[in-house]
């Protein structure tokens, strides 16, 4: 398998009018893959029933939701990590910097080795 790929003409960001245009690759999606999916494949390496699969995945989901909001890092190995990150409006000082100014909070994710390794092999294919 490869990863699909199109490509799109693009300006300068920042640029009024564009700028100079030029022309980068985008994913071409395959698709996606749900929890049933995922339970689908995971049976195929695991002697685990699909309710014991699908019940892991659900109260990962749960637990990951929880000590996010607690402002944890969640380390799970190789599969990564995922961590909360902030935007804010700034503040003339220290002092007068409060939570009012927090626009939002996101989820981050920084894919373990494994992961990383894999799209350093990958084959891309130009979609037609």
């Amino acid at each position: 398998m490869s990863i699909k790929y199109t490509v799109i003409e693009r300006g300068e960001p920042g640029v009024t009018g564009g700028g100079i245009k030029k022309w980068y690759a985008q994913v071409k999606y395959d698709g996606e893959m749900t929890i049933d999916n995922l339970v689908d494949e995971i049976e195929k390496f695991s002697a685990l029933s699909e309710a014991d699969i699908r019940g892991v995945i659900i109260a990962l989901e749960n637990v990951i939701q929880k000590e996010l909001v607690n402002g944890k890092i969640i380390r799970l190995d190789k599969l990564g990590s995922f961590y909360p990150s902030l935007s804010s409006s700034g503040a003339e000082t220290e002092e007068k910097f409060t939570s009012t100014l927090i626009k939002s909070a996101k989820v981050n994710y920084r894919p373990g080795k494994r992961i990383e390794d894999a799209l350093s092999v990958a084959d891309f294919t130009k979609d037609k």
